[in-house]
C-alpha cells in the first residue's frame, strides 16, 4: 500500500512578483512522482522558515500556519477516502479532486447530482438522469459508493416492481443508473474491478408502442377544461399529435420554426435527437389543426413553454382520467398516434417515414399498427376490385 507523501515548499520557481511575494505550494509525492497544489498563500521570503516548513515574522503567522496545516490535512482526508471506497490513491485523483473541490467523504447520490449538472448532455436526457437519482433515494437515502453491488442491483429491481413499474421502465432506470456509475468509475470513484453490472442482466420486454385510435383523440378534441396548465398541455400534445413531434423538438420551437414554401405554412426543425431536418405542410396534416391550435396562443414560444416531461406526463395522465379514456399514454404517444392514424388515412409509409424523420422505414413499420377499421377498409377496396 503506497501512501502519497506531503511537504510544504516555498517559491518553487526562484521568482518573486510584483509585490516581492512568491507561493506556498504543498508537494504530493508517490512511486518518485510528485506534483504541486497551491495554497493561495504569498508570503515574503523572510517571513518562510525553510527548516520547519512554516510561516515567521507575519503579522498573521498563527493563522497562516493553520491554514497550511488544514489544507494538508484536506489533502490527507481526500486520500483516505479513496482508500474507504477501495481505491488506490494517484496523483492524478488527488489533483482533480481538489480542482472540483469534491468533498472526501462524498455519497453516490451527490455524486450522481454533480455529474448531470455538469454533463455536456441534452436537458431532457439530464433530467431522465436526475430522475434516477431520486428514485434511488427514495428506495435508500444513503448510498456509498461500496454499496453498488450485484446485490444491491437485484434489491433496487425488486424495490421498483414492487412500485408498480412496467419491466421496461425498470430498465430504463437501471441503464441510467449503469451510465452513472460508469461516470464514477472512470472518475476514480470506484475501482473498476467493484462494476455490479459485470453479471447483471437488465431485463427488457418488447416495447409496447400504444397509441390513440380516432374515436379516443376525437374524445380529447372536444373535451372541455378549464384549468389553464392543463388546456395548455392538452393542446401541445394534441399539436404534437398532428405533427408527430417528439417533447425535446416541441420544447426547443421558437419562431424561425415557421417557414413559408410556395405561400403556405410550413414547420420546419432540426430533431435533436438525429440531427435530422423535417419539414411539415400543417396546413395538409390533419386538416390544418396543428394551426388552429397554434392560432390560440400569443407566439410559438409561449406555446412551447410546458413543464418538464415528468409533470407533463403526469398532467396527461390526469387528464385521461377526467375524459374517461381508459389507456396509460404519455407525451411520446403523440408521434405513435400520429404515424398510426396516417397509415388508417392511406398515406404511404414513406410518407409517414418522412413525417416522423426516420431514415430507415423499418423504423417507421414499427409505429404502423393496424387498426380493425383498416382492415375492413382495404379488405372491402380488394373485394371491390374483383367484382369489378
Amino acid at each position: 500500500m503506497q501512501k502519497i507523501r506531503y511537504r510544504l515548499v516555498y517559491n518553487r520557481k526562484k521568482v518573486l512578483n510584483a509585490q516581492g511575494c512568491a507561493l506556498v505550494q504543498v508537494e504530493a509525492k508517490l512511486n518518485q512522482r510528485n506534483i504541486y497544489l497551491t495554497t493561495n498563500i504569498y508570503i515574503q521570503p523572510d517571513n518562510w522558515d525553510k527548516s520547519n516548513s512554516q510561516v515567521i515574522n507575519h503579522p498573521q503567522a498563527t493563522e497562516l500556519n493553520a491554514m497550511l496545516f488544514e489544507f494538508v490535512i484536506h489533502l490527507q482526508g481526500i486520500e483516505l477516502g479513496f482508500w474507504k471506497r477501495g481505491i488506490q490513491p494517484t496523483l492524478a485523483l488527488l489533483r482533480d479532486a481538489v480542482k472540483k473541490k469534491s468533498p472526501s467523504t462524498i455519497t453516490f447520490p451527490v455524486f450522481a447530482k454533480s455529474a448531470i449538472s455538469s454533463a455536456d448532455k441534452r436537458p431532457s436526457t439530464k433530467e431522465n438522469l436526475m430522475s434516477t437519482v431520486n428514485l434511488l433515494q427514495q428506495f435508500r437515502p444513503e448510498i456509498d459508493f461500496p454499496d453498488l453491488t450485484y446485490t444491491f442491483l437485484k434489491d433496487f429491481e425488486q424495490y421498483m416492481r414492487e412500485q408498480g413499474k412496467g419491466v421496461n421502465t425498470v430498465a430504463k432506470h437501471l441503464r441510467q443508473l449503469r451510465t452513472l456509475i460508469n461516470e464514477a468509475i472512470n472518475d476514480g470513484y470506484m475501482p473498476l474491478d467493484a462494476y455490479p453490472f459485470r453479471k447483471f442482466r437488465i431485463k427488457q420486454e418488447k416495447p409496447q408502442k400504444p397509441f390513440l385510435t380516432p374515436d379516443e383523440l376525437r374524445k380529447l378534441e372536444n373535451f372541455v377544461i378549464e384549468d389553464k396548465k392543463m388546456r395548455h398541455v392538452l393542446d401541445a400534445f394534441l399539436f404534437s399529435c398532428y405533427t408527430g413531434i417528439r417533447y425535446s423538438d416541441f420544447r426547443a420551437l421558437n419562431t424561425a420554426n415557421m417557414v413559408q414554401i410556395n405561400r403556405a405554412p410550413w414547420l420546419s426543425f432540426e430533431m435533436l435527437k438525429t440531427n435530422i431536418t423535417v419539414r411539415l405542410p400543417l396546413n395538409l396534416l390533419f386538416d390544418g389543426k396543428a394551426l388552429q391550435i397554434l392560432s390560440r396562443y400569443p407566439s410559438i414560444e409561449y406555446f412551447s413553454c410546458i413543464p418538464g416531461n415528468a409533470d407533463t406526463n403526469r398532467i396527461l395522465s390526469d387528464i385521461a382520467a377526467l375524459a374517461k379514456i381508459k389507456k396509460h399514454f404519455t407525451f411520446h404517444t403523440d408521434r405513435h398516434t400520429c404515424a398510426t392514424i396516417l397509415v388508417h388515412q392511406g398515406v404511404p409509409i414513406t410518407t409517414v417515414q418522412k413525417v416522423l424523420g426516420h431514415t430507415s422505414v423499418k423504423t417507421t413499420q414499427i409505429y404502423s399498427e393496424v387498426l380493425s377499421d383498416t382492415i375492413i377498409r382495404d379488405l372491402k377496396a380488394i373485394r371491390k376490385r374483383i367484382r369489378s
